[in-house]
This record gives C-alpha cells, structure tokens and sequence, in this order.
C-alpha cells in the first residue's frame, strides 16, 4: 500500500487544503446544482434537447462518465473520447460545468476476461462475478495498473478544458467490495498488521490469541477473518475489527492513487469521491477518508416515514462535521422513490425541494440528484431522476425547475460559502465503534451504535433540543454537553481527552453501552464502565441481558411510565458523591432483583459534572428522561438550540442557522404531520415554501404560519 497508509490510526493524516470548485470563469460561484448525467444511454439527438432542459431549470453542473469505461476504452488500449468531447462541448456551450468522473467505478467486461484475478471473493470463497458494479479487488495490483493508465489517459484529455471544473474519483467506494477475501487481500493485510503492530508479540496481545489456541508465530500466518464453519460468528472479535479497518485504508488507498494520478496531470482542479453516510449504513471510516479529499461530498437517500427530515439532519450533521465546516457537496439524492429497497416510497407533495433545502440548511452548496434523465433499461429504471419517464411535462421536473430557481435565489443573496452555526450539544460517533457492535458476541446483539447516535438525535429534538453529531476523533472539547451513545470502544487516548473535558467544566452524558472495551476489544476490569469509572462514579458487575417479551423480559421499569430497554448494568459500587435521580422499579420476576437500584445518576468532576445511563431507552423513554429525570441546568446554555423558542417551543419546528459576511440565514422546517401556525422568523423573507404569512409581526421579523412539509428562509 502507498504513503497514505499509517499503522498508527490514532495519528490520522492532516487534512487537505480545502478546495472548492470555480466556475469556467474562474471565479467563485453560488449553489451548484445538477446531477448525474448519463449520455451514453442515449441517441446524441436527445443530448441537445437534455441541455436546453437543464438550461430551463438552472442546472449550473452535472457529474459525467461514471460508468463509462466502456465506451471510453472499447478494448485494451483503444480510446474513444469523441462521444464524451461532444458532450462536454454541449454542456460548456451552454454556461454548465462539468463535474467529471475517473470512470473506474466499473470494469468493461474485456478485462475481466483477460485478468479474473482482479475479481473480488466473498468469506466463504465464492468469486464475485462481473455484471453489478465495483466488481474489483482494491488490493489487486493488475487492476490497479489498468485504473491509473485510465486516470493518467482522462487527466491528460481533460487538463486543459475550463468547463471541468472538478474531479469526482471512483464512485461510492465500497458499494459491492467494501470487504474482500481473495489472495492479494490477505498478502495487503499481513503487511497492513505488519505496520500497524511492528512485532507479532504485540500483535498477539492486541488480539487476544492466547484464547483457542491462536497465538501466531510469525506476519505469515495472519488470515483473514473468513467462514470458519456453523460457528462463524466466533471468529475472534479483535481480528475481525482490524480487518474492517483494513478494508477502509485498503479503498481509502486506492482512492488516493486515482487522486494522485488525477492531481499530478490537473493541478488545478480539486479532487473529491461521494461518501455513503446516511443512519442505515457505515461502508468506510469516513473520518479518515474526509482527511483525503479536497472537499466533502456525500450520497444520501431519505428514510421513508415520520424521521424522514430527522433521519437527513442526523447524517448531514455528520457530514458537515467530516468537512470541518466548510461547504460541502451533496452528490445523491433522489427526487423520488429509489429501486434498491424491498419498499420503495415514493416522496410527498414538497419533500423535493424541502429536503434539498434542508441540505443546504445543513452546509451543503452542491445540490445534484442521481440522475438527471431516468433510464429505461438496466438495474436502476426505475429510480426516480430529475426527468422522469414522463418527461418534461411533469410534476417532478416542474419541482425541479422551481428548485433550480430558488438556489438560484439563494446564491444572489449570498448563502454560499456561509457556515453551520454549532449546538451546544455533540453526539460522538465512531465507525470502530460501529463495526465491533456488528459482532455476535456482545450481550445484545440488537444494539447498534449509530442507531443509538440517531435516537439521541431525535429524542433531543422531540424534548426541544438539537444536537451535531461528531466524530469521536474530532474537535468536540468545545461543546458544552457531550453525549456517547452506544460508544462501546474507548481506548485510553480518548478516555483521558474526555476525563480532561469533564475537569475543565464540561457536561457528558454516558449510557449503558459506553466504555466497556479498549480499541482491540479487550474488556475493561474492575466493573464497567472500567475507562470511565472514575467519571461515572459507578461500577456495574454484570450486564442483564433484557431480551423481548416473547422472551420474558422486554423493558425495566425505571420512573412512572419510563421502561429502560436492550440491557441492564447491575451495579456493584456506587461512590458518596453520586447523586442517584432515578431507580428501578422491580415489578416482575425477572427485574425484582433490581428493585431501588441506580437506573440514572449525577456525578461531580473537576468543574464538570457525568450523567450515567445504566440502562438503554427507546426514543419515547429518553425524551422522558430528558424531560422528567435529567436536571434542567445539566443542560443550560443548550436549550433551545438550534430550535424555534427553545425548550418550550414547538418540537415540529426545527430551526437551522447559517452565517457568514452578508449575515445569518435562518431556515425554519416544520417536522411534524400538521401544521406549525404562529412561527416567529427573524429578518426578511427569501424564501417561503408551503407557508403563507401571518398577519402582524414585529420589527424584528414575521411570523409564519408553516405547512407539512414546508419551510420558510429569511437573511437577518
């Protein structure tokens, strides 16, 4: 592997200088807005008529030549650029930019033929066969040569053609190969151990190889975490955990390579790749990832249902915190239903453009749909695009057209280039910590880390709150509450950072799945949560599995009316210092045992001060808990945050702040199923969606009555 990869995780890379795409001209643009644009899947006489529409409804940039290493390279070594030149004529000829791809996501079938060795393997030894995408091994050395001559070939065509404008390497790393088990992958990943531990001593101890006899004797014997029979879900847990980290930096490698390559023959167009971060998945660590690319671009497709605007603001959040603040590029999504899903929703009436906006709100300035003209053949036909099957006369391109015109809107005001105003309140996540919990020897399987970060999200947002979410190895010490959810893996660097926060004042909360295990998933002695038993002042001695009902078990009851879920910490000591503010409330076999224990406790340290969840919550129970258990002025200074009227305002409402040399940019979202009437906004009126204004209003603004789906935009 390259100089990108470090064995140290904990020493990450510096980031990148950031660098945004520049209009042809030259100089800094608005709100870029377009989408994927697949031309090879159509007659050249319909190209003519895609840019006239994309001139109608504002498209300022669209991403090309994803999948096109086919037409490019008919064969080995035979180019055909005359197609994609015409295009990208087309496009310039018209004011549109060009957001071109390395156009390796996907092999063109002659080479896989001449090299099969190039094909991914599945744990259980099956080969990966071409027909899906990313059907490659990052880790194949053949494959690679024929990617860079790819890249070296289009950075040398493309280096001087102002209308692209930047370069989109690869496509969503991981999609089909985020883990591979094939005879290169297991050569990259002893190197990898090799680097990362320096001895095998140490590599034995991190892993825990005196159990079951698998203490290694050299690098050589290092396997890969592949089927190993009906008790698969035994493979060491620690082993395991490194190989996905090793997978990241192994596609995260790889990237670099393309981006190099790209780099050295453009110097001047910046660089990026479309993470996947949305509440449902965590491919890669994209923290790590985010230190490689000129700016932050991200893939994200709604959830359908009631958290649909919830579930788009928590990943976003993550998003914003992965670009550091700077704008970020919101590569996919969809103006409708996806096909990729067992149910596929399609939007409602204003989820369109209120989503898009809610993008925006949260940092991005790039706003493009997968894809601009939906096909009529392949895997993917019937996933919603800015042109639907329909065509032009329908509402969804109507809708897009309307979007176009008020990004545009956006952009003279000056919103671009404006940054997120922060929460006081920081939700840490970590993707170690995510993918230890996907192993089956914890106490509930059922737990998932990012899943806990989401329900802290909406919870805090139902109980009048709004959180950022943050990575556990960013810069949140300047917060003035700290959450962990779920954050099973702490190792001692990360312990002392947040022991140090806690002293100088700061407010962390810790639940029952925190700090049990170091970063090799070694257990903490001396009673959980043993790296934070001093903060917490508590130590539990067994985890008490709660299970369902079927089961005989399914909640605990905790206060009136508030049931604790998942699993119990059984305390073992509790320190003088320990404010106890809630027990147990035993009321059947099973839990009678825990009857007037510590359920949620308060803790002094330094200047700060800990709460403690001994148990886990659904999102109703802990919007209760925050509510009816948790001291007001555990969280003062962060009511209201982010949030119209703060704490006793509408939790339907939610209101973001962007700010930046021609003011702050308030976006107001009503989040609920019914109208939000009587909204009071701050400063003039740019834009109003699905909302009509109230009669009144003070000097200071105006108030808004804001429909389902809706959202008002002013500039103070």
């Amino acid at each position: 592997m390259s100089k990108t990869d470090h064995h140290d995780r904990r020493q990450p890379q510096p980031y990148r200088p950031y660098r945004w795409p520049k209009e042809p001209n030259g100089h800094s643009g608005g709100i870029w807005f377009g989408g994927d644009y697949n031309p090879d899947q159509w007659p050249e006489q319909v190209w003519t008529e895609d840019v006239a529409l994309m001139k109608r409804a504002g498209v300022t940039m669209v991403t090309l030549g994803i999948f096109s290493w086919a037409r490019l390279e008919p064969s080995d070594g035979v180019w055909d650029f005359g197609w994609l030149d015409r295009v990208v004529t087309l496009l310039g000829e018209a004011g549109i930019a060009v957001d071109m791809a390395s156009a390796t996501a996907t092999a063109p079938y002659w080479l896989y033929q001449a090299h099969p060795e190039v094909l991914p393997v599945e744990a259980d030894g099956t080969l990966v066969h071409p027909g899906a995408r990313q059907s490659w091994r990052p880790t194949s050395p053949v494959f690679r040569r024929y990617a860079l001559r790819l890249c070296r070939v289009m950075g040398e065509h493309f280096r001087d053609n102002p209308t692209v404008v930047a370069w989109h390497v690869g496509n969503e790393y991981g999609w089909n190969n985020a883990a591979d088990y094939s005879q290169d992958a297991l050569k990259a990943f002893q190197g990898w151990c090799r680097r990362r531990y320096g001895s095998i001593e140490e590599l034995n101890r991190a892993w825990g190889n005196d159990f079951w006899s698998q203490r290694l004797q050299n690098f050589d014997q290092v396997p890969l975490p592949e089927h190993a029979g009906v008790r698969d879900a035994f493979i060491n847990p620690a082993l395991r955990l490194d190989f996905r980290r090793f997978c990241s930096d192994a596609l995260m490698d790889f990237f670099c390579a393309e981006r190099d390559q790209l780099q050295e023959l453009t110097p001047d167009k910046p660089l990026t790749t479309n993470f996947m971060v949305s509440t449902d998945q965590c491919v890669l660590d994209y923290e790590r990832w985010s230190r490689q690319v000129d700016f932050v671009a991200n893939d994200h497709y709604f959830a359908h249902g009631p958290g649909h605007l919830d579930e788009l603001l928590c990943s976003d959040s993550l998003v914003d915190a992965y670009a550091q603040g700077h704008p970020w590029c919101l590569m996919e999504h969809s103006t409708s239903a996806v096909n990729w899903r067992n149910f596929n929703a399609s939007k409602r009436q204003g989820e369109l453009i209120r989503d898009a906006l809610a993008h925006v709100a949260m940092g991005a300035d790039a706003i493009n749909f997968f894809q601009w003209r939906q096909s009529a053949f392949g895997a993917e036909a019937f996933h919603s695009a800015m042109i639907p099957h329909a065509g032009p006369d329908s509402a969804i391109y109507a809708q897009v057209a309307d979007l176009g015109g008020i990004l545009r809107g956006l952009s003279r005001s000056g919103l671009a280039g404006t940054q997120l105003e922060p929460s006081p309140i920081a939700l840490l996540f970590d993707a170690d910590c995510q993918w230890s919990m996907a192993d089956s020897t914890l106490p509930d399987c059922s737990v998932d880390h990012w899943q806990q970060v989401y329900t802290w999200y909406q919870a805090l947002l139902d109980a009048g709150y709004r959180a950022d979410v943050m990575p556990l190895r960013g810069q949140w010490e300047r917060y003035d509450v700290v959450v962990l959810p779920a954050l099973i893996l702490l190792d001692q660097e990360q312990a002392g950072r947040l022991r140090d926060y806690v002293s100088r004042g700061g407010r962390l909360v810790v639940d029952f799945a925190s700090g049990i295990m170091d970063d090799h998933m070694h257990v903490g002695l001396g009673g959980y949560p043993a790296v934070l038993r001093d903060l917490t002042g508590i130590a539990s001695q067994e985890m008490i599995a709660l299970g369902t009902s079927d089961q005989g078990g399914g909640s605990i009851l905790v206060s009136e009316g508030i049931e604790g879920n998942i699993w119990v910490n059984e305390p073992l000591s509790i320190e003088d210092s320990v404010r106890v503010l809630a027990r147990y409330q035993g009321r059947r076999s099973f839990d009678l045992d825990m009857a007037g224990k510590p359920a949620v406790t308060i803790h002094g340290y330094g200047q700060g001060s800990v709460l403690y969840l001994g148990t886990g919550f659904t999102k109703e129970s802990l919007v209760s808990v925050i509510n009816r258990i948790v001291p007001p002025d555990f969280l003062t200074g962060a009511a209201g945050a982010g949030l119209h009227n703060g704490r006793d305002g509408d939790p339907r409402l939610v209101h973001l702040i962007r700010s930046g040399p021609q003011g702050r940019y308030h976006f107001y979202f009503n989040r609920g199923s019914t109208v939000v009437r009587d909204v009071s906004t701050m400063g003039e009126a740019l834009v109003v969606q699905r909302a009509a204004r109230c009669s009144g209003g003070g000097l200071s603004g105006n108030r808004y009555t804001i429909g389902v789906h809706g959202v008002v935009v002013t500039r103070q």
